[in-house]
């Protein structure tokens, strides 16, 4: 079993900060969805990284795209600094901007020369919220928060709006933005900004695509109770077993097909061929 970290009695909260928002330490106190849906693909490699013996990330670039977008839309001056705090990456040895970032600039011109996107992109950026929902605190970082006409906007890069994948937990093909948890993240943010603020808020998804022609759909959440039920269910169902995970009371599961469990595996431990073939369809 791997150690657990010593966490301070009733897992003292801790102040969070955009400087803070991601490190380690306040993923102990704080559940989020980015964690949850770590531990819903890979128990093990997801405790090895809170406890700080987990591996790098290998698909760091689409991260570092999305952000580079993001960042654009934030404010000119968050854009300057995540240029330079990613320049290495960013850059190739001749000094030229790389090509996923050039095509990022291309969809940064695209929000902004919109009009929907300029109309709706007002309020608070990368506003940090709280809250405690299904028995443990949670946070959340919005993209941008519109208070005052009770609405919040998520923005995210991705291959294709109208893009269909498998999902192993829906059992066929659905749309990204449900095989990704995007819908749980959304609900998760609308519990967490109607227990601060007493009031509705109605939930946004603004699509953008990574292409040389990048295309825009805003997906209007507004009325997906039926489907916000089903995530928080599914929450409710799992969130018992990382909570134990995380307080050392449950040994977690290794996935055996990330790059941590490769690392981990005891070749000793023989399968049969029935049981490769079960696996192998889980994972494709």
């Amino acid at each position: 079993m791997i150690p657990v970290k010593e966490i301070p009695a009733a897992k003292s909260l801790i102040k969070l900060t955009k400087e803070n928002y991601y490190d380690t330490e306040t993923d102990w106190p704080y559940m989020s969805v980015s964690l949850f849906k770590d531990f819903m693909k890979c128990e093990a490699s997801t405790l090895a990284n809170l406890n700080g013996n987990g591996i790098t990330d290998t698909s760091e670039l689409p991260l570092l795209v999305g952000n580079w977008v993001h960042s654009a839309v934030e404010s000119d001056e968050a854009h300057e600094e995540f240029k330079q705090d990613v320049a290495d990456k960013a850059l190739t040895k001749s000094g030229a901007l790389r090509s996923e970032f050039k095509q990022a600039d291309l969809m940064i011109a695209r929000l902004k020369s919109d009009d929907f996107f300029n109309w709706a992109w007002q309020g608070e950026h990368e506003s940090i919220v709280t809250g405690e929902l299904f028995g443990t605190e949670w946070k959340g970082k919005i993209d941008c928060l519109d208070v005052e006409n009770g609405r919040f906007f998520d923005l995210k890069t991705c291959a294709d709006p109208l893009r269909m994948v498998w999902s192993q937990r829906h059992g066929g093909r659905v749309l990204w933005t449900v095989a990704y948890g995007y819908l749980l993240q959304m609900s998760i943010y609308k519990h967490l900004l109607e227990q601060k603020y007493d009031r509705e808020f109605d939930p946004y998804i603004i699509a953008i695509s990574k292409s040389n022609h990048p295309s825009i759909r805003t997906i209007d959440l507004s009325q997906e109770y039926g489907r916000f039920q089903l995530e928080d269910d599914y929450v409710k169902k799992h969130l018992p077993r990382v909570l134990g995970i995380e307080n050392g009371e449950i040994a977690p599961r290794m996935c055996n097909h990330c790059d941590w469990c490769s690392d981990h595996q005891l070749g000793q431990n023989a399968v049969t061929i029935d049981q490769l073939e079960i696996e192998a369809n889980m994972n494709n």
